[in-house]
């Protein structure tokens, strides 16, 4: 067993005791969205500390702890808090928490980030779902030695984002009388937010939003397998001709009102699922 197989096997181990024997689905809980937690029943949540070889986060607005219990009826995990490049963390060691989502047995991810929009028709407080991403960190989970046993060499992305997931969102965002547009977001390294020049190419490479995360999961979860379906949060608008700061404090705020509905959109989604 290699070193990697051997860590997601001992993290596994101590989740045992919490596990029912159904077939979970995953939840990965962008900045600020850890709202949707509270629509969660039953659930019983273990800090990230309390998991062998399972990393810690360190950026705000991400609580650290995974979360199992059941949404809409259906058994979930959830990562409440995720981890970034910017933090300092290898891609390998951000796609551990989905490594291990895989072995506990999910097949189908739900992710959600909170987003910069570029496109000048977005809101603050609007939901984008994921049809499709550009990768600008420069980085990649799958890097190294191929785990022939989690995926393939090189896998397909062709669609990272599972078109049926997008079409139930969509679907059920219409029913629900939620604003959700679609559209292409752009992977950033950060931690610093972009200029007005950058604002202005990532636009032209046709980027929808933009954000710092999400990116190496998706991967990762394409490689092991997953059905995945992403919603952004848009906590500000980038318009590079009436540039504004993006201020922490407010993109916290907006993503808590937006967990909301955004809370209210994944469960609905599961209830078809």
């Amino acid at each position: 067993m290699t070193e990697i197989k051997r860590k997601v096997e001992e993290a596994l181990c101590s989740l045992k005791p919490h596990l029912k024997g159904e077939q979970p689905i995953g939840l990965v809980l962008g900045t600020g969205l850890g709202t949707i937690v509270e629509a969660i029943d039953n659930y019983v949540a273990v800090p990230y500390t309390d998991i062998p070889h399972h990393p810690v986060c360190t950026a705000p607005g991400h609580q650290g702890r995974m979360i199992l219990g059941r949404l809409a009826g259906k058994s979930v995990v959830a990562l409440d808090g995720r981890f970034h490049l910017y933090e300092g963390f290898q891609p390998e060691t951000i796609s551990f928490p989905i490594r291990l989502l895989r072995a506990l047995g999910v097949k189908m991810l739900l992710i959600s980030n909170a987003a910069g929009g570029l496109n000048p028709n977005f809101q603050a407080g609007d939901l984008m779902v994921i049809t499709d991403h550009i990768n600008f960190t420069g980085r990649n989970p799958l890097v190294g030695p191929n785990e022939d046993d989690w995926g393939v060499r090189f896998p397909d992305m062709t669609e990272p984002y599972d078109r049926g997931l997008v079409h139930l969102a969509e679907k059920t965002a219409l029913q629900e009388a939620i604003k959700l547009h679609r559209g292409v977001y752009a992977g950033v390294l950060g931690p610093s937010l972009e200029t007005a020049a950058e604002t202005r190419f990532l636009r032209m490479a046709g980027a929808d939003a933009v954000g710092m995360s999400t990116i190496m999961e998706v991967i990762t979860a394409v490689h092991a397998g997953m059905d995945v379906l992403a919603i952004s949060a848009i906590t500000n608008v980038n318009l590079p001709d009436c540039y504004k700061p993006a201020l922490i404090e407010d993109i916290l705020e907006t993503a808590a009102v937006s967990g909301r509905m955004l809370g209210r959109l994944f469960k609905k989604v599961l209830e078809q699922c």
